[in-house]
């Protein structure tokens, strides 16, 4: 069977998955593993945006695009693909959600239906913290964007808090180099004082001779 074969039977994602899935521990086997992927997946058609931990995240990601894709593909008079969508949403209200909802939204996408973002450590860390996290979230949702458009906008709350800081440093820099060329005019002011002094008291020593 050629490729064009193989893509009339499984529809192709837009991301890159890994031929064998991850190996997330988990004191249930198997079975608990699955029920996991199942609560991650849950709970990113419901909040449309998770933050999980890295290998969590990607391969969830990997089980909604699969689901996205045959839901857009077949629609919702497919049987395999409502047993597929029965499966991974424990909320079965959510189907509706699917069909009518993120399949008009997705239909016409040309790039992936998710977007996976690693996320910085906290600080302090704690045992719960110990593990990479990122963020999965459903493209076009409604919350506001995680990277703005344009980082460099000087308007942004960041952007204007980097700029007082960097007024701050340079401010202390210019104070600290101040006093620093104060001590050294001082210091040799000092000094010609002391060669002034020693001068005019030879001087004197001659004449008095």
């Amino acid at each position: 069977m050629n490729q064009a074969d193989v893509s009339r039977l499984v529809s192709k994602l837009k991301i890159n998955v890994l031929p064998k899935h991850r190996r997330l521990t988990n004191p249930d086997g198997p079975k608990g593993r699955m029920f996991r992927m199942q609560k991650t997946v849950t709970a990113l058609f419901k909040h449309e945006r998770l933050e999980v931990t890295r290998n969590t995240a990607d391969e969830a990601r990997g089980y909604a695009e699969r689901l996205i894709s045959e839901a857009i593909r077949y629609g919702d008079k497919h049987n395999a693909t409502m047993e597929l969508a029965d499966f991974w949403l424990l909320e079965k209200q959510l189907v509706h959600k699917l069909f009518k909802v993120l399949v008009p939204r997705f239909e016409n996408y040309n790039i992936s239906y998710t977007r996976c973002l690693p996320l910085t450590p906290t600080y302090p860390c704690t045992k719960t913290d110990q593990f990479p996290k990122s963020l999965l979230e459903l493209r076009g949702n409604p919350y506001p964007p995680v990277m703005p458009k344009d980082p460099h906008n000087g308007s942004l709350l960041h952007n204007i808090l980097l700029e007082e800081a960097r007024k701050e440093m340079r401010q202390t820099q210019y104070l600290e180099t101040a006093k620093s060329i104060g001590k050294e005019d001082k210091s040799a002011w000092v000094v010609n004082e002391k060669a002034e002094d020693s001068g005019s008291s030879s001087e004197d020593e001659r004449k008095k001779d």
